[in-house]
């Protein structure tokens, strides 16, 4: 039911008049005058890459350039920032993220994350650029409906002169949104007698979309690390491959004071971690 809920609010939401684009203007060619006069850029008529006039979209940052990272439970609220150029200034930009094969498809597209507003909101950086922004929402419970569209999204971008002059890319570019990753650690026996075996043991989990709980990730490469009492850099000790239900285990000789941790680099669907440090006391 989450997924037919899903599908209906990104058909719903790329169907809706978020990026208005004024009426044709008398001095218009024909073919300009028949890409304005439509009801919406983002409306029913397919979406597709236009520029109109000399407006031009210099950036987009998405979460302020950190990848999108969403949990089982928890809302996810972020910026989509536009920043465009025009000779007459910028009066709007809007933007939003999609996930799928082809945006002028019909079943081209199984996700959205779109803002409420109609526009952004612009800041004027000087007479002819602006960056407007616009916030939308990851939510587990709604949008991000399944594990389907964890990893790569396309970003639709659209920028509008004073002059009525506008530009839309379907994909100006891409931005991660992943699973959110949880990483733990255990070193026993403590204390240790120095030279005696210590078991490290731990698991790494991520964020289930589509039953909206944590599972272990298997068959991952993840790096048991130490921190020598009083030192402030961890290094490598060896790598783990992460078994069912992402259990990590291994073994290592005492030698002194420290801490071991396990830390994950992460992948395309799943963020990087690093498990809070576990003191030894090496006696």
């Amino acid at each position: 039911m989450r997924i037919r809920a899903t599908v209906a609010a990104v058909t719903g939401a790329l169907a809706l008049s978020a990026f208005a684009v004024p009426a044709a203007q008398a001095d218009e060619t024909p073919a300009a005058g028949a890409l304005a006069a439509k009801a919406s850029p983002f409306g029913a008529v397919k979406p597709m890459d236009e520029n109109v006039g000399d407006t031009k979209i210099t950036s987009v940052s998405v979460n302020g350039g950190k990848d999108v990272v969403v949990g089982t439970s928890a809302k996810k609220t972020f910026t989509i920032a536009v920043t465009a150029t025009d000779p007459s200034g910028i009066q709007d930009g809007y933007a939003f993220l999609w996930h799928g094969t082809d945006l002028d498809s019909e079943n081209g597209v199984d996700g959205a994350i779109v803002p409420d507003a109609d526009s952004g909101t612009c800041t004027t950086v000087n007479a002819t650029t602006a960056t407007c922004k616009v916030t939308v929402v990851a939510d587990p419970n709604e949008n991000i409906y399944g594990n389907i569209l964890a990893g790569t999204w396309k970003v639709y971008a659209a920028a509008q002169g004073v002059d009525a002059d506008y530009v839309i890319k379907d994909a100006y570019k891409t931005a991660k949104v992943q699973r959110f990753s949880k990483l733990t650690v255990n070193a026993s026996p403590e204390p240790v007698k120095k030279g005696k075996t210590i078991t490290v043991t731990g698991a790494l989990t991520r964020a289930n979309w589509d039953t909206l709980k944590y599972a272990g990730y298997t068959s991952q490469g993840v790096q048991l690390q130490f921190k020598k009492k009083g030192s402030s850099t961890y290094t490598t000790v060896k790598t783990v491959t992460s078994g069912t239900g992402g259990a990590l285990k291994t073994t290592v000789k005492a030698s002194v004071d420290g801490y071991f941790r396990y830390s994950f680099a992460g992948t395309s669907t799943t963020p990087a971690v690093n498990a809070a440090g576990d003191l030894v006391d090496v006696q």
